[in-house]
């Protein structure tokens, strides 16, 4: 135990060594600034509101989509299940971040303006093979998860302003996203967490008191399931739901110990629950099977003042959330250009620029709010989240003396080195086998699906036909003369 608590003191970051950095600037009267109460984050609370917000995000308004796939009780069972697992692989991956921070403090290695992500993690628990699977899945997952809060701010803002299309809304939101730029890192977030968990709060219990009050819907039917296509594809969208801890590592990093973080995102996933379960039931409860055609669940209820403050809400929500996708990826893109090290705002914004186009090109290309949720669950979430996580921390304690020396010992509930070995086991098996395969195939199909009906580049996809133009009297003919 003493030598878990030095391991564990050796990464809290020196007070006078990251001063301005890690812990928050005092003014010169020696309290606490305005600045530093918005701007500078790293305690725990921050941790969580970091965990909390990132998770729900658009995904909330999709699984009303996915209860209808899924039918009401393998809905409540899977969040519940992957909410779980996912909780797990996060602990795991705090775990490793641990292990690897230790030992480099005890090289002397020093990571002031050098912010340690998920792939060096890998690179240096088990070398340069690891490195590359994890910055490939990583990054992948990462830019298609930007490109999915794209998708979902036109899909969005078309429910209150129909007179442009979803195409030209995510044209402008790109733009405005791009602005994440100016950011530095997730010590920044401070405000932007609290109040991205504050609206979709607010989201997810408008939508449950919105459909409650508007009742079933005439002849509802609750089919689902119905088809396994659609089973295990409204199963990996809560996969993903809950795989949200692809930017564990950074906000690890921002905190100012980050030895506390390692039951954060449970007790975040259990305020997830209080969010998800009731307005995902409840929607399908009025809906059911109409669900099956709306992926998103704006679309479905009425439209009233309380509805277009949730839109917008979620539409700023979107703009936080995606800034925490990118900003790894904005991290990544500095140290491959050499610019990480620049503290100069500005001109990292300028690099990081470059970063954001390919985001906005594939959130034109592929504009299916909804099933690509579940695409991107089932090849990349799959290997980022979980088996990546659990196989890392099976390799990296295989030997005796590793377990021996580790920084961070098996947790009290697990018991043993085998147990945690028998469970890791198991999450690589079911999420090879279930969420990669079985939802790989049934999420590709409903992909594909969607491709042959709408076309890549769809203008506007799931919108309402346009009807009909009246037809015209007939012209009177020409006077004579």
């Amino acid at each position: 135990m003493l030598a878990q608590k030095e391991a564990e003191e050796s990464i809290v970051p020196d007070e006078t060594e990251h001063e301005g950095e890690d812990q928050p600037e005092r003014d010169s009267s020696g309290g606490f600034s305005f600045k530093s109460l918005l701007w500078h984050g790293g305690s725990v609370w921050d941790a969580w509101f970091s965990c909390a917000s990132n998770q729900v995000a658009q995904v909330l308004l999709t699984l009303p989509y996915s209860f209808s796939q899924l039918g009401m009780i393998s809905g409540i069972i899977l969040q519940i299940f992957y909410g779980i697992i996912g909780s797990w692989t996060a602990y795991l991956i705090s775990v490793l971040y641990i292990e690897f921070r230790t030992r480099k403090e005890k090289e002397n290695v020093n990571f002031k303006n050098h912010v340690i992500q998920w792939f060096e993690v890998l690179d240096g628990l088990l070398g340069p093979y690891w490195k590359a699977v994890g910055l490939a899945f990583n990054c992948t997952f990462l830019l298609f998860g930007s490109v999915i809060q794209l998708i979902a701010c036109a899909s969005n803002i078309y429910y209150i302003d129909d007179k442009l299309d979803k195409r030209t809304w995510t044209y402008i939101f790109g733009a405005c996203c791009a602005t994440t730029v100016f950011i530095p890192s997730f010590h920044n977030y401070r405000i932007w967490s609290f109040l991205g968990l504050a609206m979709t709060t607010y989201t997810a219990w408008y939508m449950a008191i919105a459909a409650l009050v508007h009742g079933q819907v005439e002849n509802v039917t609750h089919s689902g399931p119905a088809k396994l296509v659609l089973y295990f594809t409204g199963a990996t969208n809560i996969l993903y739901t809950f795989g949200g801890h692809a930017v564990t590592v950074e906000i690890m990093h921002a905190m100012w110990k980050p030895q506390k973080f390692k039951y954060i995102y449970l007790l975040a996933t259990l305020y997830v629950f209080t969010l998800t379960l009731p307005s995902a039931a409840v929607v399908y409860w009025a809906f059911g099977d109409e669900l099956l055609d709306h992926s998103n669940a704006f679309s479905l209820l009425p439209k009233t003042r309380f509805r277009d403050a949730a839109v917008i809400l979620m539409l700023i929500h979107q703009f936080i959330t995606f800034g925490f996708a990118c900003t790894p990826l904005y991290f990544v893109w500095e140290k491959v250009i050499g610019m990480h090290d620049t503290k100069s705002i500005c001109l990292r914004a300028l690099v990081r620029l470059p970063v954001v186009i390919p985001v906005w090109f594939l959130a034109i290309i592929f504009p299916f709010f909804g099933p690509i949720n579940s695409a991107v669950g089932a090849l990349l979430v799959s290997f980022t989240v979980y088996i990546i996580p659990a196989l890392a921390h099976m390799l990296t304690y295989r030997s005796a003396s590793a377990r021996q020396n580790a920084a961070e010992k098996p947790p009290a509930f697990m018991r043993s080195w085998t147990a945690m070995y028998v469970f890791n086991a198991f999450i690589v098996i079911w999420i090879l086998v279930v969420g990669f395969g079985f939802g790989g195939w049934a999420s590709m199909t409903n992909f594909v699906k969607q491709i042959d009906s709408f076309g890549l580049f769809a203008k506007c996809y799931q919108c309402k036909p346009l009807s009909s133009p009246p037809a015209t009297a007939a012209a009177p003919p020409p006077p004579h003369h």
